[in-house]
Parts: C-alpha cells; structure tokens; sequence
C-alpha cells in the first residue's frame, strides 16, 4: 500500500491582513503568545495601537508560522528564538547581496 503526502498550500495576497484573533486561529496558537512575539520584535502588527486593533499582513503570518517551527524543534525561549529570527533574516539579506554582486560580476565580464 502506497501512502501518499499531502500537503495544504495557501495563497495569500500581499494585502490580506488578519485580526489578531484570525491569526491566532490560523496559527493555533494563544493570543498571549503573538503579544510576546510582538513586544520581542518577531512580527509586528500593521500598524501600531492596542492588541484588540492589530491587523497582521501575510508576513507577518508566516513569520509567525515559521517562530513556531523553531520554537518547537529548538526548544527555544523567546530571546533565543527572535535573535534566531534576526539571524535568519541577516543570512538571507546575505544571499541576495551575493547573487546581486554575482550578477554584476557576470554583466562586467560580458557572460
């Protein structure tokens, strides 16, 4: 018998936004949570304001999903897991800063 994976994708736009609660639903995580990662600077609201009035865009969202993972498989407390984050978001800037200086050294040399 063959298992076969399935796996949940979901498209968001750019604008959707979610209230604090519809996060919390999407997430299956506590209100008291996503207030912890906000005041640590892992994922902020759209705007500033009260808890009960925040708004969270898609990144926000799987930057959420994503402090989950690493929560979970690290054990990490939330110091450790919002400088993870920063590290994390450090090496991709990288990344990119590399394939762009690539890129120009491929322009210079006529490739």
């Amino acid at each position: 018998m063959k298992i076969e994976t399935v796996y949940q994708v979901e498209v968001l736009d750019h604008g959707t936004q979610f209230t604090l609660r519809e996060i919390c639903e999407r997430s299956d995580v506590h209100a008291e949570f996503v207030v912890k990662l906000v005041s640590y600077g892992v994922i902020a609201p759209v705007e500033e304001g009260a808890p009960r009035d925040w708004y969270f865009d898609a990144i926000a969202l799987s930057r959420l999903r994503k402090a989950q993972r690493l929560q979970r498989d690290l054990k990490l407390n939330l110091p450790g897991l919002a400088m993870s984050l920063e590290l994390l978001d450090d090496v991709d800037e990288l990344r990119r800063e590399v394939a762009r200086l690539n890129q120009q050294v491929r322009q210079l040399r006529g490739e």
